[in-house]
């Protein structure tokens, strides 16, 4: 692990492997100080952003959470995550694409210029982690994926809701993204895992499902256990909705249900999905206007770098 003393490291870094030490308090802010740049020469993962909310039922303000996470991102970014057994900055070269640009007038051209956006750097070669927005972006992340890697995709999804409810009109909603999906083909509800789930949808559309009571209940050994084996070896797109937590560790969220994970569950989960295929992830829904002390951004940083380290430790990494 590179350990320097060392600023701006969003711009002025040299290296795109190994952490550097800087004072978390200040200095441009990149994705865990990663840097800047859409150079994607010899980078094996991006992050970039998507700032859009308007598909959202409750709550708007997750435009901010890209911003919101790369802030609290800063005070992680210094050290190696805890429990890790090799930094994954030194395993990865990890690049901060910044945003995906669209023109929020013509909210109709929103999700194609999503899916362009993702597929502009994953047919490059490296992987992608997106920071969003509100859960509807993961629809054309979903494509751009299944279009490179093939469908159908296995899906992992955490959240507080199933987001298959019927919509036959396909409109531009934070709820319906996987009813499309399943319908459509991009994913194998048998080979896919919802965890978290704690609102009413009746039809599951095949999905299998351990519901926030579940993993109370049963504990997160059983549901990493069920959840591997269920996933296998196929492809795997990772979606985490921030609102799986609980409002009491994840407040600033558009659509807040009580009964959820805490963040160490979320975590503990997280780490216990070592050696899947994952081959795209994203953090969505985190809306810092509704946070207490930063804790959901943080936690949506956090998350984030897990998935970072899952990619690290994916099988041919």
């Amino acid at each position: 692990m590179t350990l320097k003393k060392a600023a701006d490291n969003a711009f002025l870094r040299e290296s795109l492997y190994g952490t550097l030490m800087e004072p978390t308090n200040a200095g441009a802010l990149s994705f865990m100080r990663r840097k800047y740049t859409r150079d994607l020469t010899g980078v094996d993962l991006v992050v970039t952003g998507v700032p859009f909310d308007t598909a959202t039922t409750n709550r708007p303000g997750t435009r901010f959470g890209p911003r919101g996470i790369r802030a609290a991102s800063s005070g992680i970014a210094w050290m190696r995550p805890y429990g890790t057994e090799i930094d994954p900055f030194d395993k990865l070269a990890v690049v901060d694409y910044g945003d995906c640009h669209f023109d929020f007038g013509r909210p109709e051209t929103v999700p194609d210029s999503i899916q362009a956006h993702a597929s502009s750097i994953i047919d490059q070669g490296p992987g992608l982690l997106t920071l969003g927005g509100d859960h509807f972006i993961s629809w054309p992340l979903l494509k751009a994926h299944a279009k490179k890697h093939g469908k159908p995709l296995s899906l992992l999804h955490f959240d507080a809701h199933s987001d298959t409810w019927d919509d036959e009109e396909g409109r531009i909603d934070h709820g319906t993204m996987f009813f499309h999906a399943a319908k459509q083909g991009f994913v194998d509800p048998e080979k896919s895992v919802q965890i978290g789930l704690r609102t009413t949808n009746d039809d599951t559309l095949g999905f299998n499902i351990f519901d926030a009571p579940y993993v109370h209940t049963q504990g997160v050994e059983k549901v990493i256990a069920a959840t591997k084996k269920i996933l296998g070896d196929n492809p795997v797109y990772l979606t985490f909705d921030i609102d799986c937590l609980d409002p009491s560790y994840a407040p600033g969220t558009g659509t807040p249900v009580c009964g959820g994970l805490t963040t160490a569950q979320a975590i503990a989960i997280l780490r216990g999905m070592l050696g899947i295929n994952v081959v795209g992830m994203d953090i969505v829904e985190v809306a810092p206007i509704y946070d207490v002390g930063e804790i959901t951004s943080l936690a949506g940083a956090t998350l984030a770098m897990e998935m970072v380290n899952l990619y690290a430790n994916r099988p041919g990494a």
